[in-house]
């Protein structure tokens, strides 16, 4: 078995691979679709948390409060997201996202690596999918963004 040191060097890497695999997917598929990369992660924000303040995506993408309104502003124009009143504070505005336009208009380019990453994730034992989401999570925790 290798040492840490080296492992610690291929995760680097590995890592480093898939960041650049899926930034220059999402590069194509922007090309294709005519939607950024900054859309493309407010989609992908309000999938994975529901909807959400526009304050709220600003501290999560570390973008200021006038390019959140610009991306909020073309994706509610294209029709993926709207703004509702919030059910609590009617002062203020949360984004839904509009899942079935998101399913219809971006399913067909991701489906393949949905499918790529349900036939890996397949191969690992539930222990090491443990320790896969442990890692991911510590990894998404530390992230200053």
């Amino acid at each position: 078995m290798a040492s840490k040191a080296a492992l610690t060097e291929q995760v680097f890497a590995d890592f480093r691979r898939v960041i650049a695999a899926v930034v220059l997917y999402n590069d194509q598929v922007s090309q294709q679709t005519g939607i950024s990369a900054s859309e493309s992660q407010f989609m992908h924000l309000l999938a994975l948390n529901g909807p959400m303040t526009p304050s709220e995506l600003a501290a999560q993408s570390g973008l200021t409060s006038g390019t959140v309104t610009g991306v909020l502003d073309r994706l509610e124009k294209l029709g993926f997201v709207r703004r509702d009143r919030h059910p609590t504070d009617r002062r203020k505005v949360v984004v839904v996202l509009e899942e079935e336009k998101l399913a219809a208009t971006m399913g067909p380019y991701y489906a393949e690596q949905g499918q790529a990453l349900a036939a890996v994730i397949e191969t690992f034992t539930a222990t090491e999918l443990a320790t896969v989401h442990r890692f991911l999570t510590a990894l998404t925790q530390s992230n200053p963004a």
